[in-house]
């Protein structure tokens, strides 16, 4: 088992695997409502109604994990991305992998600060929400239908790492 490096989120770092939402300065921005909104415009490639989906709106409340965090699964949702906005004032992580066969080698782990959401893309490996320090509450925008979305990895030991406080 390895420890993972946590980077902090950037929108370059996590380009491979989806997108992240913010109201950065590189974000086209509108001015709207006679000028008294600014809208930061199309923030995330949504891909949410392949196969008769439809796009849903839902709040995750995330518990944090005891540290030091051992990632023990990812999955996967192979007919549309998944968006998640924090609404809790605490920083959070996310464990991604590359599209394609599962490969523990190229696990990477970002710290997402309070007003950072991120989009995954159709087919990007990601561990389930993980909150820090409290319980939080996430906006998240996906795919609903009555068929099979989620392909979950159980990892072996092996493909074990883990995630401590220091890295976080």
């Amino acid at each position: 088992m390895r420890v993972l490096d946590i980077e902090p989120l950037t929108a370059a770092a996590f380009a491979p695997y989806g997108d992240v939402i913010e109201a950065s300065t590189t974000a086209q921005q509108i001015p709207i409502n006679y000028g008294n909104t600014i809208r930061f415009h199309d923030l995330a490639k949504l891909e949410l109604t392949s196969g008769g989906g439809q796009a849903g709106v839902s709040i995750f409340r995330s518990t944090p994990l005891p540290l030091p965090i051992t990632v023990k699964m990812m999955e996967y949702h192979p007919k549309s991305s998944q968006a998640f906005v924090p609404l809790s004032a605490s920083p959070y992580l996310v464990v991604v992998a590359e599209k394609g066969d599962f490969d523990a080698g190229k696990l990477r782990a970002f710290r997402a600060e309070p007003g950072q959401g991120i989009n995954y893309y159709a087919g990007t490996w990601h561990h389930f929400s993980l909150a820090l320090g409290e319980v939080s509450d996430f906006l998240v925008i996906d795919r609903i239908a009555d068929d099979h979305n989620c392909i979950e990895h159980h990892l072996s030991a092996d493909e074990q790492v883990v995630l401590t406080l220091s890295t976080a």
